[in-house]
């Protein structure tokens, strides 16, 4: 450690530290008091420097006096310029002016001093010469004391926060990660200290990048990032697989190294401040999945000067589709939602950070035909983003009248109403959990993909149904994963319901762009599925989330098994058993082929489904979903007793 930093480290230490820099700044007097001490150094410097030459003094006054009168022109130019008002350690421009001015003015006011005495009494009081020279040391000296002060402020400002900041490392070398290190370099407030970029080319040893080196990773980014003592490790945007990602992620771990992930810089939001964009690696950032691509000419195509209605539009999934939609310039986007408190936030929100989108919130209930009604009147729809639906399972299988009021009666207006309005499109967002349903939930939403589908082949509908079927989003409020950030945050335990429970993963904007994506294909009646990827296992998740966080499963954050909850299931399915998957040019959808339902029959059934929630008779309603869903089979449910009978009579089939 070189003797500076031994210094710092001992200026800078603990509770018993100096605190140098959060001192306040001089009193006005004291400045003025050092200008007049550097003014007589000045002085007595001009005196030594003349000493020793063939110049003298002249004798009109002594030494003394002249070295007062001199002392006391330029403290009254002092005072005339007020070069004492500025803060020392912050000086600029303007308060090196204002020294060169009063230098100026004592020169010229000295000058003619001499000038008037020597007229009057024949000779001069002051040489030229000194005072010449004395104008230009002391301007010199109190300048480069400002100057002093300031850099030795900077300086140890600078080395002070080194303290503190985390010594980080890049990992990559190209444009993007070259474009964040420059940010990181730039803005000296930053918590972070580049140390350097971290490269598997072996010949990049004697490189330097921005002033910082290249290290190469030799035998293994492990071994590597153990030997540099640093803070951290900054991943940037999407330059890096998935599946390198994780890598990376579990030797950082494993060497107790922060993880942070940044966007490329073309993706920063300009009004965040820098340090907003640069957070600790999610769990969300480990998906392993490849980088979505959409066709945005076919969606420009399908939503440019339209006006649409978004349901549910202030949830995870609605308001991410708004935020999706704001990019292909509709000519008004009507964001419908019963949640008051969130669809405030988000007018604030889209008012804050999309000004030119046209749009409005509409506080309704959809199985309120009466009011949708209204609405429909009101605006004249284009195209429909259905994401509007109850979907927490056990909550819903305590009340299974709510999801049909919602998931079911909901749609039906929606789609009536689509109907006799001549909607364009009308987009359905639906749930792995309508696919061989265990739980009300699931099967409301399996109902509301049969109606819409079934009425997209009755005769004269002007309406393309389409909908769109995907499994788990991350973060998506109310799911696991922000769960266990709270559990976790709490100290544990992280509970999960089933050491073998999976299920398929998707980020929020991901299943929104195939949203998008699904609405511009087919001739509608098509149920479209999204590529999920591979399951994941909901304990490792816990386990990945805890070690994450700087903690160690079961040691630091215990994972309790807490049970099945009621209607749960150890895995989700997006086809169900009759049904078969067609490939679209998409790589990532696909069409489920499954048998159209008669849409009277379909009708009737849902009526008199309805007309039993509205009764409050829970027994009864599941049993009508069940006749209309027949391969719902309930699970972990107090509803298991009804399938009973469905056992019993294919045993004896049998």
């Amino acid at each position: 450690m070189s003797i500076a930093k031994k210094i710092l480290s001992t200026l800078y230490k603990g509770d018993n530290s100096l605190k140098m820099l959060d001192q306040r700044y001089l009193p006005r007097w004291i400045v003025l008091l050092i200008d007049t001490f550097l003014v007589v150094v000045s002085i007595v410097l001009v005196y030594l420097i003349l000493l020793g030459t063939p110049i003298k003094f002249l004798t009109a006054l002594t030494l003394i006096e002249q070295g007062v009168a001199i002392l006391a022109v330029n403290v009254t130019f002092f005072f005339v310029f007020k070069t004492y008002s500025g803060i020392i350690r912050h000086s600029t421009f303007t308060d090196i002016l204002k020294l060169a001015l009063s230098a100026f003015f004592t020169l010229i006011t000295l000058l003619v001093l001499n000038s008037v005495y020597a007229v009057f009494e024949g000779q001069k009081i002051f040489l030229t010469t000194s005072i010449l020279l004395y104008i230009l040391l002391s301007f010199t000296i109190m300048l480069l004391f400002r100057i002093a002060v300031k850099e030795s402020y900077q300086f140890l400002r600078n080395s002070a926060a080194d303290e503190i900041k985390k010594k980080v490392v890049i990992v990559g070398v190209d444009d993007h990660t070259i474009s964040v290190g420059k940010a990181l370099t730039t803005e000296s407030n930053l918590p972070f200290q580049l140390i350097g970029f971290l490269t598997e080319n072996l010949d990049s040893k004697r490189y330097k990048i921005l002033g910082k080196p290249v290290i190469p990773i030799k035998n293994s980014f492990s071994e590597t990032i153990n030997k540099l003592e640093i803070d951290g490790v900054l991943l940037i945007g999407e330059s890096i697989s998935g599946k390198r990602k994780n890598q990376l992620v579990e030797d950082c771990i494993a060497n107790s190294i922060e993880i942070f992930n940044v966007p490329i810089v073309e993706k920063w939001n300009k009004k965040e401040d820098i340090r907003q964009q640069i957070k600790p690696l999610e769990i969300e950032d480990l998906l392993q999945r490849d980088p979505i691509t959409i066709d945005n000419e076919l969606i420009k195509n399908d939503l440019e000067s339209k006006t649409i209605l978004v349901t549910g539009g202030a949830g995870s999934i609605g308001s991410e589709i708004v935020r999706q939609i704001a990019e292909f310039n509709p000519k008004q986007v009507v964001i419908l939602d019963q949640a008051e408190s969130v669809l405030h936030e988000l007018e604030l929100y889209l008012q804050l950070n999309y000004p030119s989108l046209n749009f409005i919130t509409e506080l309704a209930d959809i199985s309120n035909m009466y009011r949708l009604g209204l609405l429909f009147h009101k605006y004249k729809f284009d195209v429909i983003y259905h994401a509007a639906a109850y979907k927490h399972v056990p909550l819903i299988e305590r009340n299974p009248h709510e999801a049909i009021y919602v998931n079911i009666l909901g749609t039906v207006n929606l789609s009536i109403l689509a109907v006799s309005n001549d909607i364009q499109k009308f987009v359905m967002v639906s749930t792995d959990k309508a696919v061989n349903p265990t739980n009300v939930m699931g099967a409301s939403k399996r109902v509301a993909e049969m109606y819409v589908q079934s009425l997209q082949y009755e005769e004269d509908i002007p309406t393309k149904f389409i909908t769109t079927r995907f499994g788990n989003v991350l973060g998506s409020s109310g799911s696991v994963i922000p769960h266990f950030r709270k559990q976790i945050a709490q100290g544990g335990p992280v509970t999960v319901t089933h050491k073998d429970i999976i299920r398929y993963f998707m980020t929020i904007p991901e299943a929104c762009q195939l949203v998008l994506q699904a609405g511009t294909m087919g001739n509608g009646g098509e149920i479209y599925v999204f590529d999920m990827g591979e399951p994941v296992r909901i304990l490792d998740l816990a386990e990945r989330m805890i070690r994450l966080s700087g903690l160690e499963p079961y040691e630091d954050v215990d994972i309790k098994i807490s049970g099945l909850r009621p209607g749960e299931k150890l895995y989700e399915e997006l086809l169900n058993d009759m049904s078969t998957s067609l490939p679209t040019h998409h790589p990532k959808i696909m069409i489920s082929k499954v048998p159209v339902g008669n849409f009277s029959e379909i009708r009737e059934k849902v009526k008199v489904l309805i007309e039993t929630a509205t009764r409050g008779r829970a027994r009864k309603v599941v049993e009508l979903l069940k006749d209309l869903v027949p391969e719902y089979i309930s699970e972990n449910s107090e509803f298991e007793v009804l399938d009973q009978p469905k056992s019993t009579e294919s045993k004896s089939t049998t």
